[in-house]
């Protein structure tokens, strides 16, 4: 399997936990490494700084607005829809970068986040429920797990470089 392959099953699950978090750290990787094979495209527009600034905006807000006792739940069909759009949308990007075929990173992105917002919604609520914890302390472990995995991933990875044409699938 190649390495965006792995990348977008990453960062994919990353957007199942916080739905901005993926893009906004795939966008400010893509500020190092401006690949040109998004150059003409739509997606080159998470090349730009104050898109990968605003994307770090969106998901700093989105990780204050997930502790308030008003937001739905992740699993709400509009929630599960932004975060499988922001999976597909790390995927499609990475597929393109590498010259995959973008409907094959969208699908596998979407996939990920989709099956990682269930796994997150029930692993914090059982985390709750069994810890006694607080739901927004919870919630804050999550995001500082979220955030931490996302860089080792995004920045370990160098998601958004272009890989080695022999070894792009």
């Amino acid at each position: 399997m190649s390495k965006h392959f792995w990348q977008t099953i990453g960062l994919g699950s990353i957007a199942g936990f916080r739905s901005m978090t993926a893009p906004a750290l795939l966008s400010s990787n893509l500020l190092k490494y401006h690949p040109h094979s998004l150059a003409g495209s739509p997606l080159r527009y998470l090349q730009k700084p104050i898109v990968a600034h605003g994307l770090k905006l969106l998901a700093a807000g989105e990780m204050t607005a997930d502790k308030m006792p008003q937001m739905p739940d992740r699993i709400s069909p509009t929630a599960l829809l932004g975060r499988a759009a922001a999976g597909a949308l790390v995927g499609t990007t990475l597929y393109k970068i590498n010259h995959g075929k973008q409907l094959n990173g969208a699908l596998l992105g979407g996939v990920s986040a989709v099956a990682a917002t269930y796994l997150s919604y029930f692993l914090r609520k059982k985390t709750t429920e069994s810890s006694g914890l607080p739901g927004g302390l919870v919630g804050g472990l999550e995001d500082i797990l979220t955030l931490g995995t996302g860089l080792a991933l995004a920045k370990g990875t160098h998601a958004g470089e272009p890989e080695s044409r022999r070894w792009a699938l």
